[in-house]
């Protein structure tokens, strides 16, 4: 059951990434919606991987 979940993810993840080349080159409306979704998304799991890190890259003075 949970290989069917991670495929079905991955297969979304591909989707998404090729949505993204596919509206940077001018595709339809549809795919530039999609596009941005992923970018989104991508953007907020960035966001929430960073902020559980504690004193990781912004916390310290190694200059």
């Amino acid at each position: 059951m949970i290989l069917i979940v991670l495929s079905g993810l991955l297969v979304l993840a591909v989707f998404g990434c090729v949505c993204v080349v596919w509206a940077a080159r001018g595709g339809p409306r549809w795919a530039r919606g999609v596009a941005k979704a992923t970018l989104v998304a991508g953007e907020l799991v960035s966001r929430s991987g960073r902020s559980g890190r504690g004193t990781g890259q912004h916390g310290g003075t190694d200059d």
